[in-house]
Formats: structure tokens, sequence, C-alpha cells
């Protein structure tokens, strides 16, 4: 038996990878079900896409908000209301008799879970305050997401071929129960007499708002066109709600949604923007190697799913491993060696696939390497963008990091979606041959791939160039006290000997 420490700890990671497993796993284990839900609920084709478009829409947007929410309100509530919140739209989601009741359960779906997925990554840079056991449950925390992600397209086939798309709703619940009884039991009040700051409703509104525009333009663009009124007028506006919300954080808000200061911490800001390069080429893949596996190769939605199966199980032992290598060789040096095995993986990728190649040889084994290295890059990734950042603000670290990860892998699908498609429709055109044909689709989806290693590349750039030394590894690596709200910061002094205090750009 451990400690009551080390038992709180396990059951803290429990929860916070409970509620990161359903928040993502139903990003992808819903569009297995979208034939199911048409055939019966009657949705329109164009209709249809909004099944999975309304939760990604909602979840993008709320993000920033839910991390905040997490400091202002304290993460046992926001924990509790986002489970609360996901769980009751998942049960009213799989009872729905009505598209328009269905689109509304998504929709509070991804709202609960953009109060939930910021304040599980929040959960653990407040409760281990070892840097060493934080790598560590960072580590297992990604290779959690990463199994959500891969289990997805798998289990909703299965569920789809025996149980019916219903199914594919009901299966989280328990999950989502048992995490509300034991974060009853296990996750502490907050203090209540504590002063609390206001929430920045303008500031929500606006940054809310003007997310949920640029999303929304970035994944109609792949249906619509990016040069359409509609895509432009929901990007444009988007931008423009953001340029103000950015004001408004910097020169009027008394208490920010977003403190712009805490891009001053080099650590914060250059993880951000290495976690941006990195989703631009990584969030698309497990889509376009399934449209890949059936469009090329006539591979059933299952048996793609399965086809992916070997690489999350890559992407699950590279983040497992990632946080012992990242606490050894720091998170600069972690992050750029595994971006580089990510980037080789996509580019051994881009140049074997092929209508004539075999699944082994085109797809396994590279797709093993990028799926290891990307995953494992995460963790350096996460731990750099949420180092030195105060007790009372992890919830908006962890808020801002999760809206870069979800804003990245919607512009990055729509990004290669339209460059492979593109590129398959140059490859027709110049050998008199179909769009749609093997060669084509090939061709294409080979050019998306290599864009997305070339991305991969820059995130490792990015990183070498911008992340912050941090001497003797992460070890040494300041833990930022819990301080009042609006109160002083100070960093808390580490290890046997303590450590020196950071500068603003988080080096020593």
């Amino acid at each position: 038996m451990g400690t009551p420490t080390r038992r709180h700890e396990l059951l803290t990671l429990t929860l916070a990878c409970a509620g990161s497993f359903v928040a993502i796993m139903d990003a992808t284990i819903v569009s297995v079900a979208l034939p199911g839900i048409r055939a019966t609920l009657g949705f329109s084709p164009s209709a249809l896409t909004w099944v999975v478009n309304a939760y990604t829409l909602a979840f993008a947007g709320f993000l920033l908000l839910g991390g905040r929410c997490a400091d202002v309100f304290g993460q046992r509530r926001m924990y509790l209301a986002g489970t609360v919140l996901f769980t009751v739209a998942r049960l009213a989601g799989g009872f729905a008799g009505s598209p328009e009741v269905l689109l509304a359960a998504r929709a509070v779906q991804g709202f609960g879970g953009a109060l939930l997925m910021p304040v599980t990554l929040s959960l653990l840079t407040t409760t281990f305050t070892d840097p060493a056991r934080r790598a560590k449950a960072l580590g297992t925390w990604s290779a959690v997401g990463a199994i959500g992600a891969a289990a997805g397209p798998i289990l909703g086939g299965v569920l789809m071929q025996w149980a019916g798309w219903r199914s594919v709703f009901f299966v989280t619940v328990p999950i989502g129960i048992a995490a509300v009884l034991a974060a009853l039991a296990v996750l502490a009040r907050g203090d209540r007499t504590a002063a609390r700051p206001r929430l920045d409703s303008a500031g929500a509104v606006l940054a809310t708002a003007g997310l949920v525009g640029v999303v929304y333009g970035v994944m109609r663009a792949a249906v619509a066109g990016w040069g359409s009124a509609e895509v432009l007028g929901a990007l444009l506006s988007g931008v423009a709600l953001l340029a103000i919300f950015l004001v408004h954080q910097g020169k009027w808000a008394r208490e920010p949604v977003l403190p712009l200061d805490v891009f001053r911490l080099r650590a914060v800001s250059s993880g951000n923007f290495v976690m941006l390069l990195l989703g631009l080429g990584f969030f698309a893949s497990p889509v376009l190697l399934s449209l890949y596996l059936q469009d090329v190769h006539g591979y059933t939605p299952l048996r793609a799913g399965l086809g992916y199966l070997p690489i999350g199980v890559a992407m699950f032992a590279g983040a497992k491993f990632a946080g012992a290598v990242s606490v050894r060789l720091g998170p600069r040096r972690a992050a750029v060696l595994y971006c580089l095995v990510g980037a080789a993986g996509f580019a051994a990728l881009s140049a074997l696939i092929g209508a004539d190649r075999s699944y082994p040889v085109s797809v396994l084994v590279p797709g093993v390497v990028f799926g290891f290295g990307t995953a494992a890059a995460f963790t350096p990734i996460t731990l750099a963008a949420t180092t030195g950042v105060p007790a009372h603000r992890n919830g908006l670290a962890a808020g801002v990091l999760n809206t870069v990860r979800q804003t990245s892998s919607a512009i990055g699908l729509a990004v290669l979606t339209t460059i492979s498609a593109g590129a398959a429709a140059s490859w027709a055109a110049g050998h008199r041959d179909g769009a749609d044909s093997p060669g084509a689709l090939s061709h294409g989806y080979s050019v998306a791939f290599a864009v997305a290693a070339a991305c991969v590349v820059l995130a490792a750039a990015a990183a070498a160039v911008l992340m912050p030394r941090v001497p003797g590894g992460s070890r040494r690596a300041p833990v930022a006290a819990a301080a009042p709200p609006g109160g002083p910061e100070r960093p808390l002094r580490t290890g046997s000997s303590g450590t020196a205090p950071a500068d603003r750009d988080g080096r020593r």
C-alpha cells in the first residue's frame, strides 16, 4: 500500500484520464455511426455532418472559458459540472427521436466536454508537484488520450455491427456516472472563504464567438471552398472578434478571462506555438489514413479502424515512454527528438503509399513510427506549456493549450483534405484519369502526408529555437505555488537543495 498522498495522486490521475478518454474518444466514435443515424432519424446529407460539427464547434469554442472557470469556480465543481453535462447529453443523444434533439444534445455535450477537458490537465499540474512524477502523469494522460482516439473507430464499428448506433452514445455513460461518484469522494472542496475573482463575461463571449467563427469557417471550407462568401464571412468575423477580444483582455477587462501576461512565460508561449504546428500535421492523420484505406484499398470502416489499431498502440507506447525521457533530456530536447521521429514517419508514409502497395509496407511500419514520435512529443510540449504557471492559473494554461490543440486539429484537417483533393485532381488531369481513381487518390494522400511531415519538421525547429533550456532536464524545473487571485506569484523551491527562481522567460 502506498502512502495516502500517493493514493490520492493515483485516484486523481484516474479521474483526469477518465475525463480525457471520454472527451477525446467522442470525437471519433460517432463518425462511424453516421449512416445508421441518417437511416433512423431521417437526416439530410448536408445536415448529417452537424452530428459531428455541433460537438466540435461547442467543444472548441468553450475550451478557453472552461479553463478559466476551473480557476474561478474550482476544479472539483468544474469536473463535476463538465462530467454531468457530458454524460446527460450522451444519454439524451442515445434516446433522441429527431434530428433537432440529437443536434441539441451534441452541442450540450461539446460544452460539457469543454468544461471537463481543461480541468483534467489542471488537476495533474496542481496535484503532481514533483517534476519527475508530473512528467510521468502527463505521459499517462497523453497515452490514455491516444487510446481514446484510436479506440473510437474500432469500438464504434463493433457497436454499430452488434448493437446499433444508439449504443455508441450509451457506451460511455457508465464511465461518466462512476467518474462523478469518484470525484465527489476524491476531489477536495475549494476554500469558500477565499476571495473569488469575477468571470469576465464580455471576454468569454468574444472569445467563444471568435473561436466558433474561425472553426466553423475552416470546417465549411472543405465543402463550400475557401473562397466562398460563407467561409470568408465566418473566418473574417471570427478573426475580428478575436482581435477585439485581445484588445479587451489587454486594455479594458479588470479580471480578464485570458490574462495576456501568461504568455510572458517563454515556456508557455513557445509550448503553445509548437503544439499548434504539431497539431496541424498530426491530428488529420487518423481521418486521412482511414479514407486512404477505404477509398484506395476498399477497406470497410471497421477494417480501416482495425488497420489504425497498431498505430494507436504505438501512440500509447510513445506517450508512456515520453515522461522519463522528458525528465532526462528536458522538454526542449525531448520535443525536438520526438517531432523529428514523427516527421520521419510521415515522410515515409508519403513516399510508400500507393494503390499497388501492401498494408504492412506502406502503412503499418511508417504509421508506427509517426504514431510513436508524435504521441511522445505531446508530453514534453504539455510539460513546457504548463511550467511556471501559478496554481490559480493552471486551468487557464490548460484551457489555452487545449484550445490550441482543438483549433489546430480543425485547421489541419480542413487544409490537408483540401490539399489532398487538389493534388488528386491535378494528377488525374495530367494522366487523363478520374479524380476518384486509385492512382489519383493515392497521389493526393501522398502529398497531404508530405505536408504533414513538413508541419512536424517546423514544430521540431520551433521547439529547438523557441523553447527554453532547462538545466539538468526538468527535475529542477520550478513549480508555481498557489497564490490568491490577483496576489503575488512565487516559485516553490524543489528538490533537497532548492533551485533559483526562474525569470519570466522560464530561464535560470
